[in-house]
Formats: C-alpha cells, sequence, structure tokens
C-alpha cells in the first residue's frame, strides 16, 4: 500500500508557504484595498457586481456572490451580485447560439451597466469566454477587475485592478483567491455598514 502521508504533508506546506508569500505582498494587497473600494463606491452608486469564471472559478464566483447576497460576518442588507455561471438555460442557450467563447460576454452585456463591477477570475488568465467578457464590460463601461496567478496574463491589460495570486499551481492560485475574496468582503461589509465583528457568524 502507498503511503500518501508525504504527498499530504507537502501540499500542506506549499499552501502555507503560498499564504505567506501572499501575506507578505504588498501588491497584493493594495489590489485587496483597491478592489474593494471599486465595489463599495459602486454599490453606493447603486451599482452591482457581475462574478464569471470556469470550473473552480466558477464555484468562486457563486461563493462570492453568496458571501453578499447573503451575509459575511453580520447581519445587514443584501448586497447586490451576480455570479454569471448558475443559470443552465442562459449558460446553453449562448453557447449553442453562439459558441461558449460568449458565454459569458453576451450576459455582461444584457446585464451590466455604467459604473457596475465586473469580476473576472481566471487561474490561466487565458480563457477565452472569461476575456471576451472583460472586453465587453470595457466598452459599456464597467469597472473590471481580475483575479488570476502570478506571470504574464492576457487579461491584464484587460483590468482596471488585477489581483495577480503569487503562485503558478491552479489549486494553490484558488487558494489565494477565495482569502483575497473573503478579505475584500469583509472591507465592503464594513465599509457600507460599519464594523460589527462582536456579532457571530451563523454559518
Amino acid at each position: 500500500m502507498v503511503d500518501g502521508s508525504d504527498t499530504v504533508a507537502a501540499h500542506f506546506q506549499r499552501s502555507c508557504e503560498t499564504l505567506d508569500r501572499a501575506a507578505q505582498d504588498a501588491a497584493l494587497r493594495a489590489a485587496i484595498h483597491a478592489i474593494a473600494r471599486a465595489i463599495t463606491q459602486c454599490f453606493r452608486n447603486g451599482g452591482k457586481l457581475l462574478i464569471a469564471g470556469n470550473g473552480g472559478s466558477a464555484a468562486d464566483a457563486q461563493h462570492i456572490a453568496g458571501e453578499l447576497l447573503s451575509r459575511l460576518n453580520f447581519d445587514r442588507d443584501p448586497l447586490p451580485a451576480i455570479a454569471l455561471t448558475t443559470d443552465t438555460s442562459v449558460l446553453t442557450a449562448i453557447g449553442n447560439d453562439y459558441g461558449f467563447a460568449r458565454t459569458f460576454e453576451r450576459q455582461v452585456r444584457g446585464l451590466g451597466r455604467r459604473g457596475d463591477v465586473f469580476l473576472a477570475i481566471s487561474t490561466s488568465g487565458h480563457s477565452p469566454n472569461v476575456l471576451a467578457a472583460l472586453k465587453a464590460a470595457r466598452e459599456i463601461g464597467l469597472i473590471t477587475v481580475g483575479f488570476t496567478g502570478n506571470g504574464p496574463r492576457d487579461m491584464s491589460s484587460e483590468c482596471d485592478y488585477c489581483l495577480a495570486a503569487p503562485a503558478a499551481e491552479t489549486p494553490l492560485i484558488q487558494q489565494i483567491h477565495i482569502v483575497a475574496a473573503h478579505a475584500i468582503c469583509e472591507l465592503v461589509e464594513n465599509g457600507l455598514f460599519g464594523s460589527k465583528a462582536g456579532r457571530s457568524s451563523s454559518k
């Protein structure tokens, strides 16, 4: 029988090292604050947040929308966040009629309004449907935010704000993305409703 304990330990070690790099990354921390400010101002102005990604990033999009529409740390009014990854009828209709590369772009054009924020998540930074949606968002006046990994990424040039996780492995990039997203949601929640950290979440 193969003992996988070394594999598990190595995974946790890489995870801890990546989190530590992220915690020490001044540019990443600055991006988190800038993104939180942009989303907070969008909500103050009556706008909404659209979020999209593929695979694990689709799950992250839904996770982030849930934290904002429900709550993160305390009871407060819901915030308008929409994951563009959940409606199978819309996704399959667009995929069938226009091709998979336009699954998010069509939704951005139909649902987005000037001043809204579009958060695009792509660990590779090269996903065609995410890039198409970013270009559409910029065309119609949305604020564009990208979550990706380190190194050159096609999506970076399409983003007003780009958060680059200090990792190359997809699972580690995704780990940083959700930690950063929680930090952003906390900043937005506190910025709009005041810090009520004394209230515990029921999750």
